[in-house]
């Protein structure tokens, strides 16, 4: 141990006396490292926000019903084109049929104007609920009161509203018991939804939440592009509440046993599985491309090392004269050259996530510094120069002390 700290100092101490070439040495493991870094950053913080916001807007143990499944080809985008539209009468269906379902809510959405005496929002998303959705964890408020079953059945004006259209069209002012338009319609306000953030630039916090009977009336029945969130008594039912959910869609839709489903059926880990195929083979191939920089900062790193043990030939011949064997000579070289590239590497990461967050702040890009990426940027850089510095380290202990001492 004492042998590597000694050989870590000379190391340093050759590090501190030629600055600028020591510099230009682990410029490419700097350069590699920082991108690396910021790389994975990035992909985690992406990931870390996709997840959350899979799990917030569907739900850990719910799952949900659409017209339409996965499409990942032309043949199955044409195959699916026509599929009957979802509707509460499927719904129902559903309710009754399985005892392991406890609860089923139709949602379904729209853009329209929204309005409060000399404010407006324009493209506000508009969201139509029936009357179970209240069971559902998506649906929350901050200020006031979730629209009640009762309102939702007998399709009251009332509405939940989002954040942002609280903010934008209230200000400072308590918009409870404020009667705002949604298109031609006079809604009264009843609660404000918690905030929820952004989304890649986008607001979550943009919408208004209204009985759904009121939402058909608006935009139509043609208009009404149905999904059902459908939640199991308890999450560990949420298989088995699936195949009864599959089931009563299929006897409702009269579907023969060899006919494909003619709908979709979702859960947070479908999406997220989805989303990590799709990303997977990207992040890979661009976190490969970044590290073929450190090939070059290695090869960077040999050339000087090599040029290290000609100037000092005649130090390395005059310890092996001294008695010094041909490991504490090829220690010596490897530490030197380890202590290098970890230099650069720890230059490397801190840069890394500088402009990990660099990004993060101007752009929708989130960011996620983990500790595991610390290790792996600084872990990497030290593995490169023990690579790298092998060869230099194998030359100068094969060197003769005496051709050595000769040398001028």
């Amino acid at each position: 141990m004492n042998q590597f700290f000694e050989a870590a100092f000379i190391a340093l101490n050759a590090i501190w006396s030629n600055k600028l070439r020591s510099f230009l040495t682990v410029l490419g493991n700097i350069v590699a490292v920082t991108s690396i870094i910021a790389v994975v950053s990035l992909v985690q913080g992406m990931n870390a926000y996709v997840t959350d916001a899979i799990v917030s807007g569907v739900g850990a143990d719910n799952f949900t019903i659409q017209r339409m499944p996965v499409v990942r080809t032309q043949e199955d985008e044409e195959r699916v084109r026509n599929n009957p539209r979802i509707t509460m009468v499927e719904a129902g269906a559903i309710r009754k049929f399985s005892e392991n379902i406890g609860a089923v809510a139709g949602q379904a959405s729209a853009r329209a104007l929204m309005t409060y005496r000399g404010e407006s929002i324009d493209g506000a998303q508009v969201q139509g609920v029936s009357r179970d959705y209240i069971y559902f964890s998506t649906f929350d408020v901050e200020r006031g009161r979730l629209i009640s079953p009762v309102e939702v059945d007998s399709n009251r004006p009332v509405s939940v509203i989002g954040w942002d259209v609280a903010d934008k069209l209230f200000g400072p002012a308590d918009p409870l018991d404020k009667v705002i338009s949604i298109g031609a319609t006079h809604f009264r306000v009843v609660g404000v939804s918690k905030k929820k953030g952004s989304s890649f630039g986008n607001s979550q916090d943009n919408f208004a939440i209204i009985p759904l009977g009121v939402f058909q009336k608006m935009f139509g029945a043609r208009m009404l592009g149905l999904q059902l969130l459908v939640k199991p008594k308890t999450p560990d039912l949420v298989k088995p509440a699936m195949d009864d959910a599959t089931v009563a869609m299929r006897i409702e839709r009269r579907l023969r046993p060899r006919e494909r489903d003619n709908f979709g059926m979702f859960t947070s880990d479908t999406l997220l599985g989805i989303y990590q195929t799709a990303t997977k083979g990207i992040f890979a191939v661009l976190i490969g491309v970044v590290s073929l920089s450190l090939v070059v900062g290695g090869i960077v790193i040999m050339n000087i090392m090599l040029m290290v043990v000609s100037e000092r030939t005649r130090e390395i011949g005059l310890r092996k004269a001294l008695g010094a064997r041909r490991r504490d000579i090829i220690w010596q070289i490897l530490t030197e050259s380890v202590t290098l590239s970890t230099f650069g590497g720890v230059l490397g990461t801190g840069f890394g996530f500088i402009l990990a967050m660099i990004i993060s702040k101007l752009s929708p890009l989130p960011a996620a510094v983990q500790a595991w990426s610390v290790a792996m940027g600084i872990g990497i850089t030290a593995l490169v120069g023990l690579f790298f510095g092998l060869y230099p380290a194998m030359r100068a202990a094969k060197l003769d002390p005496i051709e050595a001492l000769r040398r001028e």
